[in-house]
């Protein structure tokens, strides 16, 4: 909700597929997100990516690299998207994975 410095969002992702949630926020502040998977019909893998205000796909924290949970210092004003997503054999046979996002600004 606007103004408020957290949330638990839940949702799912199927196949190639992707759940993006905007949030604005402010430089040098910091970013945490936790994802949890919740249920699955195949090999319960999601990750999720955090893009800059302005980003045409391009991450600052890429999750299928650096892992479900992050803390990231923010580098300028705007709105963020985190990216909700799957790889491999669940995207590509059009899987459902169920998720629990946990996301506060400090």
């Amino acid at each position: 909700a606007a103004g408020a410095d957290n949330a638990t969002l839940n949702g799912s992702v199927i196949g190639q597929d992707y759940a993006d949630y905007v949030l604005g926020a402010s430089a040098d502040q910091a970013m945490t997100v936790d994802l949890t998977v919740t249920g699955t019909n195949g090999d319960g893998v999601a990750y999720f990516n955090i893009l800059a205000p302005g980003s045409d796909g391009e991450a600052i924290y890429i999750g299928s690299i650096d892992g479900r949970s992050a803390s990231v210092k923010l580098p300028q004003d705007g709105d963020y998207t985190i990216r909700v997503y799957l790889m491999g054999n669940d995207a590509d046979t059009g899987k459902t994975v169920g998720f629990t996002l946990q996301v506060s600004i400090d």
